[in-house]
This record gives structure tokens, C-alpha cells and sequence, in this order.
């Protein structure tokens, strides 16, 4: 199967890269958002502070526990489509969340989780198939930094659109980054030569996952439940921990952990150009070093908290860009990248749950934050040790062929 000419291949395919980035404006600001307005949602709603970390929590918990219906929604129905079910799930959930009380926005929550695990399951198989290997970590990177620049819009938009019209409007208006991008990639499955992954799934030449790839994609779930348990412990935690240590105030803190958010891009686009020009294990290796120097830091010098809350979203970024530039690197179908994928994912988000609880019990238990730092530590080595045994083991196999 050839979906596109082997000389169409060689290059950038621009019009992919674009469907990208409009997918990934849409697979975080949906979650965004309601921390943002929860206040006025609290006083409309009367949510008790449970249900608030429920309502922040389960997109989270639904990207996995519905990471294997994706893979089955992309075997069946190919990949562009899958992604067209993403943004259509997403405007769905959007749309229902901002419609009712308390069970409906809940039940709209669930919505979107679910269907931005497709989405998040689907984008790698797409960079695996569609763009050249030597292109894949660059493309995975525009990836990432899309996800942070539409967390960023969402995050500094909802507030001036939930004083003018309200936060269930405010909340609702978002929906049209996702009209925008089902669109884009419906007219792209029309036009396109596609053959649904159902059918290589059923070929006897479809490799299984196993062996080499199979260990790899183990060390990379490994290496993605440290940086999901960091991400999400030091997002919901950040502002906190500097209010308590720093003293900082709320607008204070808020504009310190937005650092943190939007410096992914820094280490998105850092990681291909490393893996440019150094051995596969050393792009893992810096970003390692820098995750790690955020809890060290807030440790042992934590006055420099900005310098340290920087470094560490450009280590957040980077880590994502160079797990997943892997799995697009060594899996040889579409198939296996989608498996691979799920399974990195499934075990990464099932992690991320955790994080923000578990570290917010130790400050509980301690009444101090060098309990919760140490575990974000903790994780960051696991990332690290993860990330670098994959990318030796990915090295040695070298590039599968797209």
C-alpha cells in the first residue's frame, strides 16, 4: 500500500503537519478551561471542593481507560476518520458539559476525555505513517508545542469570555478549534488514498508486537508514567507550594506556573534539534537532567523558583517530544505504532491520576513540600532512566521503515 507517492514522501507533508496542529489546539484547552472559571461554575453549580478535583481530574483518568477503545476505533475506521470521531467527540462533550447541572457536566467531561484519548493515540500513528523518519522528531515537536500554545490560548481567554457571555458560553465558544479541525481533516480522508488499519491489522504480514520494539515500547511506558506523574503533580501543586514558600500571591503564582506551561514549546522544538546532532540517548538525557532540576532546585535554592519553574517546562515538553519521536522512530506499521502508542499512554495517564493526590498527601501528612518534591524527583529519575534505555535499544534497531 502506497497512500502517498514515494517521492511525495521524501518530503514534508505540510498539509499533514497543518491537520496536526489543528488537532492538538483541541486535545488540551478543553481541560483548561474550567479551572479557569471554577469559581463561578462552584457558585452556579453548588460543587463541593471534591467534585471540583473530580471535574479537573477525570479527563486524565478517561485518557486512560479509554486508550483501548481508540486503538480499536483506529483499526476500524483509519486513521483521518479517528481523528474526525476526536473532534467531533470533543465538540460533542463541549457542547453537552456547558448545557446543564451537575450530571450534565460531568457527563460532558467524560465526553471529551474519552474522546481526546483517541486523539491522543491517533496523532503518532499519523507522524509513524505519513512523515519521514528523519522528519518524525521535528513534526512530534510542532506537535507538543501546538498542545501548550492551545493550552495557553484557552487558559488566557476563557476569563475575559466568561465575564462577557458566561462561563457555560465561555467554556462552549472553544468548541469551534474543533469544528475547525474535524473539517480540515474530513476533506483530507476524502481526498486521500486511505486504506483503513483493519485491514493490515488482518494481513499475515503484520508484525506482531514483540521483541526489540516490544521491549522498547515497554521502557517508554516506563519512562512516560515519570513524566505524566511529574506534569500533573507540578500543575496542580505549583502555585501552591509558592504561595506557601515564597509567598506569593494568587495573580503571583498564576503568572510562575504559566511559565512553566508555555516553555514546553522551548523543549519541544529543542529535542529534534538534538537528536540532529547527537546519539539518540542524549536528547533523553538533557531533558532528564533539566526534569530533575526543578524538584532539586526548588529544594536547595528555591528563591530562583522562576529559573527553575522554566527549566522544568522546558524539560516537560522536551520529555513528551522525545517519547513519542521513539515510537514513531522504531515501529514498522501502523498498526504496531498505534499499540505501542496505546500502551505508552494507557500506563502513562493511569500514573498521571496520581500524581497530583499522592504528592497533595504528603503535604498533608508532612505540613512541608520536601515530602512532595522528593517524589516528583523520584519520577523524573524514573523518566529519565526509561528514556535513555529506550533510546540505546532504539538506536541499535534503527529506523523502521514509514
Amino acid at each position: 500500500m502506497t497512500s502517498f507517492s514515494t517521492r511525495a514522501r521524501a518530503a514534508l507533508p505540510w498539509a499533514v503537519v497543518v491537520g496536526i496542529v489543528l488537532v492538538a489546539l483541541s486535545l488540551r484547552g478543553p481541560i483548561v478551561a474550567p479551572p479557569v472559571v471554577i469559581r463561578d461554575i462552584q457558585a452556579e453549580l453548588g460543587l463541593s471542593a471534591t467534585a471540583v478535583g473530580l471535574l479537573t481530574g477525570l479527563p486524565v483518568l478517561c485518557f486512560a481507560l479509554a486508550t483501548p477503545l481508540a486503538t480499536r476505533v483506529i483499526r476500524r475506521a483509519g486513521p483521518e476518520i479517528a481523528v474526525v470521531v476526536c473532534l467531533l467527540g470533543v465538540l460533542a462533550g463541549t457542547i453537552v458539559r456547558s448545557a446543564g447541572g451537575t450530571a450534565v457536566l460531568f457527563l460532558g467531561t467524560v465526553i471529551i476525555g474519552a474522546a481526546i484519548a483517541i486523539g491522543n493515540v491517533v496523532v503518532p500513528v499519523i507522524i509513524r505513517r505519513d512523515v519521514p523518519w528523519q522528519r518524525a522528531s521535528l513534526v512530534t515537536g510542532v506537535y507538543t508545542a501546538s498542545l501548550n500554545v492551545g493550552s495557553m490560548i484557552t487558559s488566557l481567554g476563557t476569563a475575559p469570555l466568561a465575564a462577557v457571555v458566561g462561563w457555560r458560553w465561555a467554556l462552549a465558544t472553544w468548541g469551534l478549534l474543533a469544528v475547525a479541525g474535524a473539517a480540515f481533516w474530513a476533506v483530507l480522508a476524502h481526498r486521500r488514498d486511505r486504506t483503513p488499519l483493519v485491514r493490515a491489522a488482518r494481513s499475515a504480514e503484520e508484525p506482531a508486537v514483540g521483541g526489540r520494539v516490544g521491549r522498547i515500547g515497554w521502557l517508554l511506558m516506563i519512562a512516560f508514567c515519570g513524566q505524566s506523574f511529574s506534569y500533573y503533580a507540578v500543575t496542580a501543586w505549583l502555585p501552591t507550594l509558592l504561595a506557601d514558600t515564597r509567598g506569593l500571591g494568587a495573580e503571583s503564582s498564576g503568572v510562575i506556573a504559566s511559565l512553566f506551561q508555555i516553555a514546553a514549546v522551548v523543549g519541544a522544538f529543542a529535542v529534534p534539534a538534538l537528536a540532529a546532532r547527537t546519539p539518540a540517548w542524549v536528547p533523553v538525557a538533557v531533558i532528564g537532567a533539566l526534569w530533575c532540576s526543578l524538584p532539586v532546585g526548588l529544594l536547595l535554592a528555591p528563591q530562583a523558583y522562576t529559573t527553575w519553574s522554566i527549566i522544568g517546562g522546558i524539560a516537560q515538553g522536551g520529555g513528551f517530544t522525545a517519547i513519542f519521536s521513539i515510537i514513531a522512530r522504531v515501529t514498522r506499521s501502523n498498526h504496531e505504532a498505534a499499540a505501542v502508542s496505546a500502551r505508552v499512554q494507557t500506563g502513562g495517564y493511569v500514573a498521571a491520576t496520581f500524581g497530583p493526590s499522592l504528592a497533595g498527601a504528603l503535604h498533608a501528612a508532612t505540613g512541608a513540600w520536601v515530602a512532595p518534591l522528593l517524589l516528583v524527583l523520584v519520577a523524573t529519575l524514573t523518566f529519565t532512566g526509561g528514556g535513555i534505555v529506550a533510546a540505546v535499544q532504539a538506536r541499535r534497531q534503527g529506523p523502521a521503515a514509514n
